[in-house]
């Protein structure tokens, strides 16, 4: 395959929680393929620290402090994105990453309204949000793009637990195939990458940041036992894989790809409800035990 064909250069990305995790890695893997980056973020602290490491592919990014559980603080990032006098080579948009998102483990009853609201608000309408503002940008530009959504596996399956966060991602998953429709005649491709369990500050205890992993709180030997047997592939996610795939999605060599919901997540899909025995045997989780099947 052509190097020329993950290339991106002097396209436009837009990345909602693009300040650590995920998102930071998306930003920079589409920055090492020649992209410019808009990184929007709640904490601009993160949104700078990204804005440097973009710096170092040559390539210009704008940290934009945002909170995307508000729609009119997307729209205003998006406005700032297209006008910022700063960067002329900004003023278009190619790609928008849809990554932003945050979960907390409770039993549905046990959640108030405003939990409910608050996961709604981040998981779901920030997508509506960004989607909105960005996509007519996209059109006047008479270049075609790419949205990308970073969903979960938790929209595919029951989430005990994470009810109302797995009800956004399956609505996430939904409006994807959606928008793929809605969008083609303008060129606009629009697909869903679906992590599983994935290596970031926010799962390692540190959901703020930083980014130094030096700080971040070490994984109980119990908890990786638990997830080398339960993940196909015998270990978490790395952020920087769903860069890779994001810059897949992104990029010419997904040319004729759109509506698809990507795992990448290990094989955990796949194995849908089977794991690994204390003998490395693969066994089927049943309501009452464990079967040999």
């Amino acid at each position: 395959m052509a190097p020329d064909q993950c290339r991106i250069t002097d396209q436009v990305a837009i990345v909602t929680g693009g300040g650590a995790g995920i998102g930071r890695a998306i930003a920079l893997a589409l920055a090492e393929a020649g992209a410019d980056i808009v990184i929007a973020d709640i904490i601009p602290e993160r949104g700078a620290e990204v804005a440097a490491r973009v710096a170092e592919h040559g390539r210009a990014c704008l940290a934009i402090p945002t909170d995307m559980a508000q729609p009119d603080q997307v729209a205003a990032m998006v406005d700032a994105a297209m006008v910022d006098a700063a960067q002329a080579r900004f003023g278009r948009i190619d790609i928008l990453v849809n990554n932003v998102g945050g979960v907390g483990r409770k039993s549905f009853l046990d959640q108030s309204q405003n939990s409910w609201r608050r996961h709604i608000d981040l998981n779901l309408v920030s997508m509506l949000a960004a989607t909105s503002a960005a996509v007519p940008h996209i059109i006047a530009g008479g270049r075609g793009g790419a949205i990308i959504n970073i969903s979960s596996i938790e929209g595919s399956r029951a989430a005990p637990g994470y009810a109302v966060y797995a009800a956004c991602k399956a609505g996430m998953n939904n409006f994807t195939r959606t928008m793929a429709l809605e969008l083609a005649d303008h060129g606009i491709r629009v697909n869903a990458i679906a992590p599983d369990f994935t290596t970031t500050p926010g799962t390692r205890g540190n959901p703020p940041g930083p980014v130094d992993e030096r700080t971040w709180f070490p994984v109980p030997p119990a908890m990786a036992d638990a997830t080398a047997r339960r993940i196909p592939l015998q270990r978490p996610g790395i952020d920087r894989e769903c860069g890779q795939a994001a810059l897949f999605l992104a990029s010419p060599m997904s040319s004729y790809i759109t509506g698809t919901i990507l795992p990448v997540d290990g094989g955990s899909w796949a194995s849908s409800g089977w794991v690994r025995n204390a003998a490395g045997q693969w066994v089927l989780v049943e309501p009452h035990g464990v079967s040999e099947a």
